[in-house]
């Protein structure tokens, strides 16, 4: 499908309310590394925060294509933590609660999740464990009318000031390896939930980062998220949005990363030319436009199989692991070509390489998409 008239209007409205609310705040936010609660409401208000989910529940029924310009505009806002932060609350954990929430669940949960009122944390990793889900430690058991959940969850994105963490955890501890996870909706504030640290990062410092500790949590039995021991199949499935909306982010943001440097070389002088007129300046510029869009069609590619609900794990891979490392690549010649100025921290290219860093680890590092890509094709 991709863009319509009504995909344009939605651009044109988000990327409005950016310039107006968070573009002019973002340094303030860097520094306090914190994200106000307001942004999020607002985002609600405007009906930023529900934008594939359903209208009785405060959403608007709009289709992936949708979230990709969320994606890409958010991208732009010059601070890759405010981004990261907000597609966490909206495409990386509540979005399971539309595909396998009980009519219950949705009905508590989702309007102050698209209202802004209650911000989302995905709760997977844990200091042991990343990639490997198949192996969390983290544990659940029924007692009676609750679970009781133990563990240790580490890099949870939104984990200090979020509220609502979607938590896996081992239910079994016999049967098949990928047969023994759960998901659960637990409440930050739950009895038992400790943040012990919030991490200290190379860059997205707007967003937090936490390390949280789950000790004898009890949460009800319809705190759990779809089906018992299906978790890790949940959690692979949901995965592949999250890679897309990874890719979405890094592409766009090397755009901007890349408008922002022709901006400064074009007006930049040296030996009594503009930078803009050295050849061999002038061939960077043109082999990372050409990389730039190249991952931009092969993202496109992958949210077209997406969107229309076909099997596209390998697009998804390729596409997050090309769109990722192209980001790498920009930064790295986008703060070359900006030479000292490049290296200090009020320039925004600075700031775009140390955020753009995590996105060839998160969600699945290159190594893993790479993996993923190999199988596919060998088989």
């Amino acid at each position: 499908m991709g863009f319509s008239e009504k995909h344009r209007r939605f651009r044109n409205k988000l990327r409005r309310f950016i310039q107006q609310e968070i573009v002019p705040n973002i340094e303030e936010w860097e520094d306090k590394e914190e994200i106000p609660r307001e942004l999020y409401r607002k985002m609600g208000q405007s009906g930023f925060l529900g934008i594939e989910y359903p209208r009785i529940y405060g959403g608007a029924e709009e289709d992936f294509w949708m979230t990709v310009v969320l994606a890409e505009e958010l991208a732009r806002c010059g601070s890759g933590g405010v981004a990261f932060s907000i597609l966490v609350h909206t495409d990386m954990s509540s979005p399971w609660l539309t595909r396998l929430g009980t009519s219950v669940q949705k009905k508590q949960f989702i309007p102050s999740i698209t209202s802004g009122d209650t911000v989302c944390a995905l709760a997977i990793t844990e200091p042991d464990v990343g990639s490997d889900m198949a192996n969390l430690k983290t544990t659940a058991y029924r007692d009676g009318n609750d679970w009781i959940i133990n563990g240790t969850k580490t890099f949870i994105t939104n984990g200090v000031h979020g509220d609502l963490y979607f938590v896996a955890a081992r239910t079994r501890n016999e049967g098949p390896r990928h047969g023994k996870l759960s998901q659960f909706l637990v409440y930050r504030k739950t009895p038992g939930v400790t943040v012990v640290k919030q991490l200290k990062k190379t860059g997205m410092w707007a967003v937090d980062a936490a390390e949280i500790v789950l000790k004898d949590v009890r949460v009800p039995i319809d705190n759990l998220l779809g089906e018992e021991g299906r978790g890790f199949y949940q959690l692979a499935e949901g995965l592949q949005r999250e890679r897309l909306v990874g890719a979405t982010l890094s592409y766009s943001a090397s755009q901007k990363a890349l408008e922002d440097t022709l901006s400064y070389i074009q007006r930049r002088e040296a030996f009594g030319r503009k930078l803009s007129e050295f050849q061999t300046l002038r061939h960077r510029i043109a082999d990372i436009t050409t990389e730039i869009e190249a991952a931009r069609r092969l993202v496109y590619h992958a949210v077209s199989l997406f969107a229309a609900g076909e099997e596209c794990t390998k697009e998804v891979s390729m596409a997050k692991l090309f769109a990722t490392e192209i980001a790498n690549r920009v930064a790295y010649e986008t703060v070359q070509l900006h030479g000292g100025i490049g290296y200090l921290r009020d320039s925004a290219v600075e700031r775009f390489s140390r955020d753009y860093r995590l996105w060839t680890i998160a969600a699945g590092t290159s190594e893993m998409m790479r993996e993923i890509i190999s199988k596919h094709s060998l088989t």
